[in-house]
């Protein structure tokens, strides 16, 4: 199969964009000439900046040479424009400089808010090395590697996970990096898997989660401006690097990002917007009213989206044009390294300057869904496509045939399945040009496997539901959990006779914090049915953020009865937990042999530590399975992979 070829450069600013500004500066043509006039006005941009870094470790919360990272990544940022902008070798220099030296030395990323340290500063650092990589610079090939080596390994991982444990901006700031490592490092999968999760993620950072309706209400309009206008502007950073890649991100759910942008850009010019009460994906965070704090204090966020959706797309967006105009030129993106700023210079072009490409790219951030009778396809369109094919296959990496051409949406929804059967899609592009190569692949199950099935205990949501892509399976699950005499949770399940072993990891991260899941033998699924059940559950902690994960075994000897915990808590440590949040893979085992019940946990899938046992007169035959719970109003959303059943 044909791979993506990755545009370079292709995160904030293409070649296109360099050239732009380059002759815009040289003429003195505005208002980029006074954008450009603001930027070299901060110490960033300074020739003679001196690099403050490198160090081995940052950190934040507590805080480990934040701001000395930030400045430097600011730095590297600004001196790789201001070398494309005047074409001057010593700020290219310079940016190599810092690049080169902290790709070198820093090795850890660390604090109980590491997620946002490693999603903010170094995403000006990528973009960075981005430009100095693809405007000959004098970067050598070996330090191209090693940078290559640093954002994959050191700062990757602290981001791969994302932040569903907190709000909406923690998980834009780290779509949008690992969005960008995956452009830099050609790795396409670490690209489509920003991508997915910008479109479908767990957390309150995934698009629609974080601007909640139609209306563009933001998940953060109840905390304040400040960060509501900062969230929004991460993820249209994610949108103009999928420009530049050939993907339409920005037009993505009928242009959501643009009414939370109107929305805020109203609230902030001191406008009345409507507000609906929200409780957050965390089940944390619960606002009645737009907060007032840091109301009308603009950042500088809003020239990218007004070029993008009036200048390139011909689009209206009165109240993003307005907060554009009222700060014009945008300054720096403050504080420290949150965001770029400097609008007016990086993104000011003239009306109609959409450039429709050849479909080079494929089409990306492909979600599917599957059901006995059918797989529903969505997905993000290509610039400048006319038409879709779908294409299927029956095990992974093809071959494919393709089930449908001349598709005009950005869907398809495919009749033609068996039930539990595990199909393999892929998709291009066409227009008059030519066809795009495919789409980077997805598997899904037509329902689940052979022999499972999935209900809802106790009480049935809307919202309820499990897919399998054959690796492991994604529960989205309603209620409160097993309780003493009745339970309301969502479960997958399959008969067991006789004696068995179900085994399972739980995949980082739940997309709540107050979310239970485990592993369960059960003689029927009415809400006061008899069981045995390991449960991985939060304990209560003094904060709400720092819960006591622990695993507990639990029973109801019999139907009608009440359930008794018959095990103490036995609390998880690193790394399944840090912080307190549930951040990392852990295992779980249920076994029966005869009466006799175990439960078992581990942090490698070798080593087993054995919860407790208990003995109970369940029925030879019962129901083995995985239930879940979102303890709070809200569904809760947690990934399962390795499950076994065996039958002893």
């Amino acid at each position: 199969m044909d791979a993506q070829t990755f545009m370079h450069p292709g995160l904030l600013q293409s070649r296109e964009d360099l050239e732009r500004m380059k002759t815009a500066v040289a003429a003195k043509q505005e208002p980029i000439y006074a954008g450009y006039q603001v930027f070299i006005q901060n110490p960033a941009s300074q020739a003679a900046y001196n690099m403050q870094g490198p160090l081995a470790m940052v950190g934040r919360n507590p805080t480990v040479g934040q701001t000395t990272y930030d400045n430097d990544a600011n730095a590297a940022y600004q001196h790789a424009l201001m070398w494309a902008i005047t074409g001057e070798k010593g700020y290219a220099d310079t940016a190599i400089k810092i690049i080169n030296a902290w790709s070198a030395t820093l090795r850890a990323v660390t604090g109980r808010d590491a997620v946002l340290m490693a999603g903010l500063g170094p995403f000006k650092m990528v973009n960075a090395a981005e430009i100095i990589r693809y405007t000959n610079a004098g970067w050598s090939n070996k330090d191209i590697q090693q940078t290559e080596k640093h954002f994959k390994e050191v700062i990757y991982p602290v981001l791969k996970d994302f932040a569903p444990f907190a709000n909406g901006n923690w998980d834009a700031a780290a779509i949008k990096t690992v969005m960008a490592i995956g452009i830099f490092c050609n790795d396409q999968a670490i690209y489509e898997r920003a991508l997915q999760y910008y479109v479908n993620g767990a957390g309150n950072g995934s698009l629609t989660h974080y601007v909640i309706n139609e209306a563009g209400q933001i998940e953060e309009t109840g905390r304040d401006q400040a960060h509501t206008q900062l969230g929004i502007a991460l993820l249209s950073d994610c949108c103009e690097m999928a420009w530049h890649q050939g993907l339409d991100l920005y037009g993505y759910a009928n242009n959501r990002l643009l009414k939370g942008f109107e929305y805020t850009a109203k609230y902030n010019l001191n406008k009345e917007v409507p507000f609906m009460h929200e409780l957050d994906r965390t089940g944390k965070y619960e606002h009645f009213t737009p907060s007032e704090q840091s109301r009308g204090d603009l950042r500088p966020v809003y020239e990218q989206i007004f070029n993008h959706y009036v200048n390139r797309m011909g689009l209206a967006a009165p109240f993003t044009k307005q907060a554009a105009e009222k700060i014009r030129p945008e300054g720096p993106g403050k504080p420290g390294a949150d965001h770029p700023g400097y609008g007016t210079l990086l993104y000011t072009r003239p009306p109609g300057s959409a450039i429709i490409h050849h479909p080079r790219a494929a089409p990306g951030g492909i979600i599917a869904t599957g059901s006995n009778q059918q797989i529903t396809l969505t997905w993000v369109g290509t610039t400048g496509a006319e038409t879709y094919s779908v294409k299927r296959g029956e095990k992974s990496g093809g071959p494919y045939t393709t089930i449908a051409k001349n598709i005009l949406a950005t869907s398809y929804t495919d009749k033609q399945v068996k039930p539990g059967v595990v199909y393999y899609y892929t998709l291009t592009a066409t227009n008059a040009k030519g066809e795009s190569p495919h789409a980077f692949e997805v598997g899904i199950a037509a329902g689940l496997p052979t022999a499972w099935k999935q209900q809802a205990i106790g009480a049935p949501a809307s919202t309820d539901h499990a897919n399998y892509d054959g690796n492991g399976f994604r529960i989205e699950a309603s209620g409160n959990g097993l309780g003493d005499t009745r339970d309301t949770c969502f479960v997958i399940y399959k008969p067991l006779q006789g004696d068995g072993t179900i085994t399972m990891r739980i995949d980082p991260e739940p997309s709540s914090q107050f979310s239970k899941m485990g592993l369960m033998m059960r003689e029927a699924l009415t809400a006061n049915s008899a069981h045995a059940s390991l449960m991985l559950y939060p304990g209560k902690t003094n904060s709400v953020e720092a819960p006591s994960w622990q695993l507990r075994l639990l029973s109801r000897a019999k139907t009608g009865g009440v359930t008794t915990v018959d095990t103490p808590g036995r609390p998880l440590e690193e790394p399944a937990v840090t912080y307190g949040r549930l951040t990392g893979y852990y295992w779980l085992r249920l076994q029966r042999k005869g009466n006799e019940f175990a439960g078992f946990g581990s942090y490698d899938g070798q080593d087993w530590t054995p919860v407790g046992s208990v003995r109970l007169s369940l029925k030879k035959e019962v129901l083995v399975g995985i239930p879940v719970s979102a303890g709070m109003p809200n569904s809760t959303i947690v990934q399962i992979d390795n499950v076994s059943v065996t039958n002893n």
